[in-house]
């Protein structure tokens, strides 16, 4: 696995729309406050075309322009990282016109983003061995004052967080069920209301619940090669010339695979679905353990089906442990998630610590 080198003092951002664009409120705001808040910090910026662009259908521009942006910028040796400016609807389409070859071949940068940016952040990991960052968009960065979890997607695009090749990070104490930020309150923190609670299952197995929820079983520590991303977009890459997941879990079956997921639109049948289409893909095997964040449907449930058992009844035979409602996805705050890297996740069955090895 390839690591890109941290962003330097006064190196420069490079912001890129291969998904949603920033050019409506409160994003756009945001947006132009995050990019004053790199400023002062020191760092230079450089925007791609497409980033206040909204004349594409789910993405900010036609899928080639988004291709050729993303191209472009990456293997731009002038440009550092790159942050994407939000997340999308189609940048499945995007894909095709991705130069995964190039990004083999170009010195690695660091590329964060999430939900649709999975189609890049999980590619560059299973296509071409390059670690990328599961992590906050653009306009996030625009918020005043910074969430913990602001701060570490920067310490850790910065190499502030990382020592001796590893970075560990704790989950935090709360988290948002609804958001404050509207169009005339584009700054607007996170609105952390609700406790953090971690499910622990150590043979993936419900057996006890209380109101639906199943009850931690305790301890867990495991360890894998860590990849994900959003299930939404995970499942529209399955059997598409981009899906070499098999290989890559053949390629690290020494260090066996840890899953990291979550979800957007999904509801529990369809990640039930997901789930099932996922493992008959076969993109589970060598699996060592696997890793639930908090779903946006959050809380769901489809007669006797809720968002635990859409996940667990589909592997529960695999008898790996599962860490579920953690800090990943689209209820915020969010762990910057460095997709391919090896990971060891502990958890007593309350709180739990994230840690990356880049090896």
């Amino acid at each position: 696995m390839r690591y890109p080198e941290f962003l330097g003092q006064n190196g420069c951002i490079g912001f890129v729309a291969p998904a949603f664009g920033c050019s409506t409120e409160p994003y756009k705001s945001g947006f132009i406050a995050a990019q004053d808040r790199f400023k002062k910090m020191g760092y230079s910026i450089k925007l791609g075309p497409n980033c206040y662009e909204s004349s594409g259908i789910g993405i900010s521009n036609t899928p080639d322009k988004c291709g050729a942006e993303l191209n472009s910028f990456y293997t731009d040796s002038g440009i550092d990282v790159l942050l994407s400016c939000g997340g999308g609807e189609l940048m499945c389409e995007v894909v095709p016109y991705i130069d995964f070859e190039a990004v083999k071949n170009a010195d690695p940068k660091w590329y964060m983003g999430y939900s649709d940016n999975t189609n890049f952040t999980f590619l560059s990991a299973t296509l071409a061995d390059t670690a990328a960052l599961y992590g906050p968009s653009a306009a996030a960065f625009g918020m005043n004052p910074w969430h913990k979890a602001i701060q570490d997607a920067v310490d850790v695009l910065t190499g502030e967080a990382c020592h001796d090749g590893i970075i560990s990070l704790n989950g935090y104490d709360k988290w948002e069920t609804e958001s404050l930020k509207d169009d005339e309150h584009p700054y607007e923190p996170y609105n952390t209301t609700e406790n953090t609670r971690i499910i622990s299952l150590h043979e993936g197995r419900i057996e006890d619940t209380v109101d639906g929820i199943p009850l931690s079983t305790g301890d867990i520590h495991m360890s894998g090669r860590f990849i994900g991303g959003c299930m939404d977009c995970l499942v529209q890459l399955i059997g598409t010339p981009f899906d070499k997941v098999e290989e890559f879990t053949d390629r690290y079956a020494d260090d066996g695979i840890i899953w990291f997921m979550e979800s957007c639109d999904l509801g529990p049948m369809d990640v039930r679905r997901a789930m099932w289409h996922m493992r008959q893909a076969g993109w589970f095997k060598n699996i060592k353990g696997m890793v639930i964040g908090r779903p946006y449907r959050y809380g769901e449930s489809f007669g006797e089906l809720n968002m635990y058992r859409a996940v667990v009844d589909i592997i529960s035979d695999l008898a790996i442990p599962i860490v579920m409602d953690v800090d990943i996805g689209h209820h915020p705050p969010m762990l910057p998630v460095i997709c391919g890297s090896f990971a060891e996740i502990e958890t007593d069955g309350e709180k739990y610590t994230l840690t990356m090895h880049l090896r």
